[in-house]
């Protein structure tokens, strides 16, 4: 029996003996399976944490971007009364932009060659500033510099620098200086949305774009296809007018008299897709406290200068068919006397009057473009318009009592040419102007130019 047991035990012994390397086996094996499973793990959460740290770096390389100006692939579009290179810092999110424009050209004035008559000019180049602060509160402003150096008499203003509260699409609020909404041209001046090198006359002479003023005021949509604007400024100074136009009563806020206010107003509607019209007005003192030597023997007169301008406007556009028209008219209360004092500062300064001041000044304008491009190439994003503008205008339109008219103030003014845009950010521009005085004689003139936004 005792052999039996030991017999049992010696092959129980051998039993273990022969499975414990299979049981090393197999625990080097499992440990392998967890180590291999735990790098895996390991490895998927790695992965996890690069993905997300690739979506911060991604997200801080966009902010970048912003914040130095890259270009971006959105197109330029005019919001809030302002031209499409104004409106991009309504288009960020938030932050800094930067926009701007240019535009330069050559004048010949025709049969006129060695008469010191033709020149080049860099006449505009204009920063766009902005910052957004929040889907709410956006500042902007536009700062123009003019005939490239103020050393030859070129000047560096500020034409608008206004703060927005953006309320609701039917009511925001705006102050600061602020582009008047008047015409088609005086907030919308950018180069590729007019025709020709020369802005319209009529809005240059009897509405004096570009004009800014010192002030506040709202505007809004009240549906989708009426929009208005309304605001208080400071007014012009009076001082200022002449018989050639009102421009030089500009103040631009600029240490600006501010006796005055006027009040304007604006509204526009959408007709149908194609067509659009509506109208503005101007209304105020222009006298500014200021008094007016008005004769030799030094008699004063302070006169409230009262002005209303109004002007009204439509537009039409279907595929390459543009059409404008606009008519303008401004009357001036106590132009006898504005006149009759520049009578008096003129033979004081030892020069020629530079009146009388009109007590009327009116002129209208209608233009009518045509895209060529599709003609030649349907597929291109290019355009090729060619434009005919016919303007009358007269500053002396009506004299005040007891003084002379000057028929040379009566004009008008056929302009015909081509725009040609290489990119839709760039045009090219050929215009030839023929002048048709009341009086006097003015040779035509040929302008070549370029112009850009960005």
């Amino acid at each position: 029996m005792i052999s039996n047991t030991m017999r049992g035990l010696g092959w129980g012994l051998a039993l273990a003996l022969a499975i414990a390397p299979l049981a090393r086996a197999q625990e080097t094996a499992d440990g392998r399976v967890a180590r291999l499973e735990q790098e895996l793990a390991r490895l998927a959460k790695a992965d996890e944490e690069n993905q997300r740290r690739q979506k911060i770096l991604t997200e801080e390389v966009r902010k970048l971007r912003e914040a130095l100006v890259l270009p971006e692939k959105k197109e330029l579009k005019a919001q809030y009364g302002v031209g499409p290179a104004a409106s991009k810092v309504y288009q960020k999110e938030k932050g800094f932009s930067i926009g701007g424009y240019g535009q330069g050209w050559y004048t010949g004035l025709v049969n006129h060659k060695g008469a010191n008559t033709n020149s080049v000019d860099l006449q505009r180049f204009v920063l766009y500033t902005g910052y957004k602060f929040n889907d709410r509160l956006v500042f902007n402003a536009e700062v123009e510099h003019e005939d490239a150096t103020t050393e030859k008499g070129g000047s560096v203003s500020v034409e608008f620098a206004q703060m927005d509260f953006l309320n609701d699409p039917k009511l925001n609020f705006r102050a600061g200086i602020l582009l008047l909404p008047i015409g088609f041209i005086n907030q919308l001046h950018e180069p590729l949305f007019y025709h020709g090198n020369q802005r319209p006359e009529v809005e240059r002479q009897i509405i004096p774009a570009t004009w800014g003023e010192a002030g506040a005021g709202i505007f809004g949509k009240l549906t989708d296809e009426w929009d208005y604007q309304a605001c208080v400024v400071s007014s012009m100074r009076a001082s200022g007018f002449s018989g050639d136009n009102l421009r030089e009563g500009r103040q631009g806020g600029a240490q600006a008299l501010a006796e005055d206010s006027s009040l304007v107003l604006r509204s526009d509607y959408q007709i149908t897709p194609e067509l659009s019209a509506g109208g503005s007005v101007y209304s105020g003192n222009q006298g500014q406290g200021e008094s007016f030597q008005v004769d030799a023997a030094g008699t004063m007169v302070r006169p409230d200068v009262h002005l209303n301008l109004w002007e009204a406007h439509a537009q039409y556009r279907s595929g390459g068919l543009q059409l404008r028209a606009l008519g303008t008219r401004a009357n001036v209360d106590d132009a006898g006397v504005l006149s009759a004092a520049e009578i008096v500062r003129a033979a004081a300064a030892g020069r020629p009057s530079n009146g009388p001041i009109g007590s009327r000044l009116s002129g209208a304008y209608v233009e009518a473009a045509y895209d060529l491009m599709p003609h030649f190439n349907s597929r291109s994003n290019q355009s090729l318009d060619l434009f005919v503008r016919r303007e009358a205008f007269d500053t002396l339109d009506r004299v005040p009592a007891g003084f002379a008219d000057d028929p040379s103030k009566d004009v008008r003014l056929t302009t015909v040419g081509l725009d040609y845009k290489p990119d839709p950010q760039i045009v090219l521009k050929l215009d030839y102007r023929i002048f048709d005085l009341g009086a006097g004689a003015r040779p035509d003139e040929i302008d070549l130019g370029v112009g850009w936004i960005f």
